[in-house]
C-alpha cells in the first residue's frame, strides 16, 4: 500500500494495494499513480516538480505521459541544473516549457522553493525527481524546501519515488553535523543514506517538522538490494556530470575533493571515478593508498575540457583511477578517507583545501582537521561507524521497501 504521513488538514487520502505486490518488472512511481493512484490529482490543478529524470519504463516523460492521462498540469518546477538537465550553473532562471507552453519556475536560482504566487493555481505538488543516493546531492534539498513551502499554503505533496541506484542496503560515511545544514546537506543523514526520495521526504518531514500533506507513491517491484543496472529502468544522466552507474557508486566518497585543488574528473566521461592534478604523483600516493576493498586502483592521466569547476581546463593531469569490483565489499566513504590522508602525507605542501566548499560537502569541519593533524583514513573512518548504525535505526521507521 502507499505510505503516508498526513495532517489531519490534510486533502489526501490515498491507499493502493495494487502497488505492493511484487511483479516480474519494476515500476516507477509514475507508472503505479497513473495505474493505481489517479485518484490523487484527478480533478485538481496540479504542478510537477521534475527534470529529465521523470521518465516511465520506455523513457516517456512525466509531463507526456500526465497530459495524455488528461491531468491538469498548470506548472513545472525545476531543480540544480534546470528542468532538462543540462545546465551546470549556481543560478537558473525560470522559462516556458516549448513543447507543452507550461511555466517552468526554477528551484535553483533567485528562489529556492515555490512562492506563493507560484502556487496560486496548483491544488496538489507532484514531485519525481531520481537521486543518486548521495547526501550532498541538491535534489533532497529542494524537495524539502517544496515541502515548506507547500505547508504554508496548505498544499499536499506526492512523492513518486524511484530507487534508490546504488542500493538501499549499505550505510556509509559521516553524518551531517547540524551547524553545516546547507543546500548539500539538509539532514542528518550520513554520506551513503541507502534511501529512495520517497523514503528520505518521510524522514525529513518527521525531522524538520513539517507540516505539509505527504504522501508517497512508492516504487512496484523493487527491493532494497538491488542496484540500478539490475531492475531495466532506463538510465538518465540524473545530472551532466553522473555519466554512468559506476561513477554514482563512487560518487558519496570522491565528492568531497570538490573542495580540494584535485580535479574529479569533471569535464572528462569519467567524472567521480577519478581523481587529479598536474603536482599528483599517483604510483606514491597508490603505495600509501594500499588495498581499498572492492576496488581497483589504477594510474592514468586525464585532460579535463572546459570543467564547470574551473579546474586545470585543457592541462593534462596525472590522475587515479577508480572502478568497483565489488559491490558488497566497497565503501566509496572509505577509499575517500585513506586517498585524503595518502595524498596528505605524499603532498604535504600541494594539497589544499576550500575550507568552506569541502565542509559543507563532508557535513562538517572534522575531517578535513582530521587530515591536517595527519590521522590515517581508516582511524577517521573508524570514528563514523557509531553515526552509521545510530542511522541505521533511525531510518528504519521511514523505510518502504525491504
Amino acid at each position: 500500500m502507499i505510505r503516508q504521513w498526513v495532517p489531519a488538514w490534510s486533502l489526501m487520502v490515498a491507499a493502493c494495494a495494487a502497488s505492493g505486490a511484487q511483479g516480474p518488472a519494476v515500476r516507477p512511481g509514475i507508472e503505479v499513480l497513473l495505474t493505481d493512484s489517479l485518484h490523487l490529482v484527478s480533478g485538481r490543478r496540479v504542478a510537477l516538480l521534475t527534470n529529465q529524470t521523470g521518465v516511465d519504463r520506455e523513457g516517456v516523460s512525466d509531463v507526456d505521459r500526465l497530459l495524455r492521462a488528461g491531468v491538469n498540469l498548470t506548472a513545472l518546477f525545476s531543480p540544480e541544473h534546470g528542468f532538462r538537465g543540462a545546465l551546470d550553473q549556481e543560478n537558473i532562471g525560470h522559462g516556458v516549457d516549448s513543447a507543452t507552453g507550461l511555466p517552468v519556475y526554477s528551484l535553483y536560482g533567485e528562489v529556492r522553493a515555490p512562492t506563493p504566487q507560484m502556487l496560486q493555481n496548483v491544488d496538489v505538488v507532484l514531485v519525481d525527481l531520481q537521486d543518486i543516493g548521495a547526501r550532498t546531492y541538491t535534489y533532497i534539498s529542494t524537495l524539502l524546501r517544496t515541502l515548506q513551502s507547500a505547508a504554508t499554503q496548505r498544499r499536499p505533496v506526492v512523492v513518486l519515488d524511484r530507487p534508490d541506484p546504488i542500493g538501499g542496503v549499505a550505510v556509509q560515511g559521516n553524518l551531517l553535523d547540524p551547524a553545516f545544514t546547507s543546500d548539500v546537506g539538509m539532514l542528518p543523514v550520513p554520506l551513503r543514506h541507502g534511501m529512495t526520495m520517497g523514503e528520505l521526504a518521510r524522514l525529513g518531514a518527521a525531522r524538520l517538522g513539517l507540516s505539509a500533506g505527504l504522501t508517497v507513491v512508492p516504487v512496484a517491484g523493487w527491493a532494497r538490494g538491488q542496484w540500478f543496472d539490475e531492475i531495466g529502468l532506463p538510465w538518465v544522466r540524473p545530472s551532466p556530470n553522473m555519466p554512468d552507474l559506476e561513477s554514482a557508486t563512487h560518487y558519496p566518497g570522491l565528492v568531497v575533493f570538490e573542495g580540494t585543488n584535485l580535479s574529479v574528473g569533471r569535464g572528462t566521461p569519467i567524472a567521480f571515478q577519478v581523481v587529479g592534478a598536474p603536482w599528483l604523483d599517483p604510483a606514491r600516493v597508490r603505495g600509501l593508498l594500499g588495498e581499498v576493498p572492492g576496488a581497483s586502483v589504477t594510474d592514468t592521466a586525464i585532460t579535463p575540457v572546459a570543467p564547470t569547476d574551473g579546474k586545470y581546463p585543457g592541462e593534462r593531469l596525472a590522475a587515479l583511477k577508480f572502478r568497483v569490483s565489488d559491490r558488497r565489499a566497497f565503501d566509496p566513504t572509505l577509499l575517500a578517507a585513506k586517498l585524503l590522508a595518502a595524498i596528505r602525507q605524499v603532498h604535504p605542501d600541494r594539497l589544499a583545501f576550500n575550507a568552506r566548499s569541502f565542509d559543507r560537502l563532508a557535513g562538517g569541519d572534522r575531517w578535513r582537521l582530521a587530515v591536517l593533524a595527519g590521522r590515517s583514513g581508516e582511524e577517521t573512518w573508524q570514528t563514523w561507524q557509531a553515526g552509521v548504525a545510530e542511522f541505521q535505526r533511525l531510518r528504519e521507521p521511514y523505510l518502504l521497501y525491504r
